[in-house]
């Protein structure tokens, strides 16, 4: 009986392993990075998503709409909806993307996305992987970036998760041996950790930072968090100006409340699970996860987005029309900057935090005690269009 089900194990542990050498050569192929400037338009695919998705997302579109209406226009820039990316549709079709959606992604060069729901034990779904990692391992966004600002405790943060491996990379290939022991995985690859440690570094370097801190369990996770603590050290000698320090996640958490510490750090360079955790507890000190923008890049693609949930529960309880959009309003911002346009990304960005720090005249809190949605990306728009008016 053993013997059956070790040997079933090995077949299913053979094709995972293929399947990760086949994708590490994939990455060994990949080209430099897409030059916006070069391209005849930019093509922006806004989806929605499911939940409080749409109604969030279609406050950030109406903002890009607004700083980008020249560039539409002339023909540079065009939008288009996507908005079939529902758990509905997903299990209707048993996939984490639909083909028809996919494909309508691919066409496009950059992505405006809203929230997706990710069924879990006990959900009314099928067990179907998450929409957002299959996008990026589908395009290959490695790196996930989020940047933390709380300028009055002296926070200026910018975190780059590896996005395409660790222990998210199988998440739903994991099995069940038997009845009383279960199996998932984590993956760590030389070109994988090369190239988020890189970007890392080189936007340290572009932007005056000092400091590169990554982030592991390398003391306990030996192998493949070993791995990724090794290949970054191996990349921090190619920039000796910039100092580079490691910590373990559990010690690191505690460190970005610690009042006298947290303020010397600048970059992190951290494997997947790690920076999930530690940007959302980030997120908190700056007012929540709902304040926090989430950029997703790769060499062909890129992706921006809230970094919170779909909120189902929300939308059950009829609260949906007052969600935040700060999240996906802070990503349309980083979309703009991505794609070469600094000055609008800086005019949204000093919008937003005129409404959300200085003015605050309108405040949500997700109920009806306070602003709507609807409202709030009002409030935003009408105050870019003070700063455009000088």
């Amino acid at each position: 009986m053993m013997d059956s089900i070790i040997l079933e194990a090995r077949e299913k542990f053979v094709k995972l392993i293929e399947g990760q050498l086949r994708r590490s050569e994939r990455i060994k192929r990949q080209k430099e990075f897409i030059r916006y400037d070069q391209l005849e338009k930019i093509l922006i695919g806004v989806v929605g998503g499911d939940g409080i998705g749409p109604i969030i997302t279609m406050s950030a579109h109406r903002a890009l709409k607004y700083l980008l209406r020249k560039e539409v226009q002339k023909g540079r820039v065009e939008f288009r909806i996507i908005d079939d990316l529902t758990i509905e549709n997903r299990a209707q079709e048993m996939k984490p993307i639909p083909e028809g959606v996919l494909q309508k992604i691919k066409e496009c060069h950059v992505i405006l996305k809203g929230p997706t729901t990710t069924p879990r034990e006990g959900d009314p779904w099928p067990n179907i992987e998450s929409a957002n990692i299959a996008i990026r391992k589908e395009l290959d966004l490695f790196a996930n970036v989020r940047p933390i600002k709380v300028p009055e405790k002296g926070i200026d943060w910018t975190f780059f998760r590896e996005n395409t491996e660790g222990a998210y990379t199988l998440g739903s290939d994991g099995f069940n041996i038997n009845d009383d022991v279960a199996i998932d995985f984590t993956v760590t690859t030389t070109e994988g950790t090369e190239r988020i440690a890189r970007m890392a570094f080189e936007y340290a370097a572009r932007n005056e930072k000092k400091k590169v801190t990554v982030v592991t369990k390398a003391n306990v996770i030996k192998t493949t968090d070993g791995k990724f603590l090794s290949i970054c050290r191996e990349v921090a000698e190619e920039y000796p100006e910039i100092e580079a320090d490691d910590w373990y996640i559990d010690i690191m958490t505690a460190k970005l409340i610690d009042e006298k510490r947290r303020t010397q750090f600048q970059v992190f360079v951290l494997p997947n699970l790690y920076g999930d955790i530690l940007t959302d507890e980030a997120a908190e000190l700056q007012g929540g996860v709902g304040t926090a923008g989430s950029a997703n890049i790769g060499k062909r693609y890129a992706m921006f987005e809230a970094i919170h949930g779909s909120a189902p529960r929300m939308v059950r309880e009829g609260r949906g029309k007052y969600a935040n959009p700060t999240s996906i309003m802070r990503a349309a911002v980083m979309l703009l900057s991505h794609i070469g346009y600094e000055q609008e990304a800086k005019k949204m960005e000093k919008a937003l935090d005129i409404c959300t720090r200085e003015e605050k005249k309108l405040v949500i809190t997700g109920r009806n005690t306070g602003a709507t949605c609807e409202e709030f990306a009002n409030y935003v728009i009408e105050t870019i269009k003070r700063i455009d008016s000088g």
